[in-house]
């Protein structure tokens, strides 16, 4: 995967403050909290956009083969070949609006099927929604007539999208799952937040993640986990990599963003857009070479 680099200003002024040591950390740090705090604030004006369900495709012409769905007004996309639907999941407490830049980006390379999906924010157990995106599933690919979707997860989405495809028999339909930011081994940060069940649930050794440490043999969807250096709601950041021995999994680090940018940072989305375009052949491939780590991104 391509890497992507970008100059640094302040370097030079961090260097005569700072020891060598710390300076490439401290500039990086200083970045990614600068860029997630103005993602926050502009997350939040969408939020409430993103509240409801979004509507439905539907046809714009009955003899159109089944898949079809209406155009709705956005960027020229590019000519491509026909691909599976996109499926979008938030994470903990949020909605679909954090999904606008990447929905776009999909739009324009040439993704016409593109659904996101929201869960309750008072969903309480990690199982009751992966049941529920089952169900999703089920309905889109019998609207679309398509037999398998791809799924982008953010955070505790990509986790609910795991055990849906690991325990829910939802490899059948998930051709691939990319994860950004998600806790695959637990996260221990926040521990006041324990009150809420569902984030007991993504702690390291709970019910739900020793259950996705079971064996999976045969798992036919391939995953592909983005986690960042400077995820500060990961603890560990490398919490956010698949890493289990019967899973067809590529893990790459983003280098210089933290949680909130993963989603909406463009270096980001053309990587997701590369994954969800790999070759059954050439992921393998990947993988058999390297399956814990393939690849990186550094955008600041």
């Amino acid at each position: 995967m391509k890497v992507i680099r970008a100059a640094l200003p302040l370097l030079p002024l961090c260097r005569r403050v700072l020891p060598s040591s710390l300076t490439g950390l401290s500039v990086a740090l200083l970045k990614a909290t600068a860029l997630e705090i103005a993602i926050l604030a502009g997350h939040l004006l969408l939020y409430p956009s993103g509240i409801v369900q979004e509507r439905r495709p539907t046809a714009t012409d009955p003899s159109a083969p089944p898949g079809a769905r209406t155009a709705a007004a956005s960027p020229t996309r590019l000519p491509t070949e026909p691909k599976p639907p996109v499926v979008l999941l938030h994470g903990f407490i949020d909605n679909r609006s954090v999904f606008v830049l990447l929905r776009r980006s999909l739009a324009q390379h040439g993704r016409q099927q593109i659904e996101s999906l929201n869960y309750s924010p008072l969903t309480c157990d990690i199982r009751t929604a992966a049941e529920l995106l089952g169900r999703h599933i089920e309905e889109i690919c019998r609207r679309t007539g398509q037999p398998r979707v791809d799924i982008v997860g953010h955070s505790l989405g990509g986790l609910i999208a795991r055990y849906y495809v690991q325990r829910l028999g939802g490899d059948l339909r998930v051709r691939t799952l990319v994860t950004l930011g998600t806790p695959h081994s637990g996260t221990r940060v926040v521990p006041l937040a324990d009150a809420h069940p569902i984030v007991r649930q993504m702690r390291p050794g709970s019910e739900v993640i020793e259950e996705l440490r079971l064996p999976a043999p045969d798992c036919r969807t391939r995953f592909v986990s983005f986690w960042s250096d400077l995820d500060h709601v990961m603890d560990p950041p490398e919490t956010a990599c698949v890493d289990h021995p019967d899973l067809l999994a590529q893990n790459v680090q983003v280098t210089g963003i933290g949680h909130l940018a993963l989603p909406v940072h463009p270096a980001v989305a053309t990587g997701i857009r590369q994954a969800l375009d790999e070759s059954d052949h050439s992921l393998t491939a990947v993988a058999q070479t390297d399956q814990v780590r393939a690849g990186g991104l550094t955008v600041a």
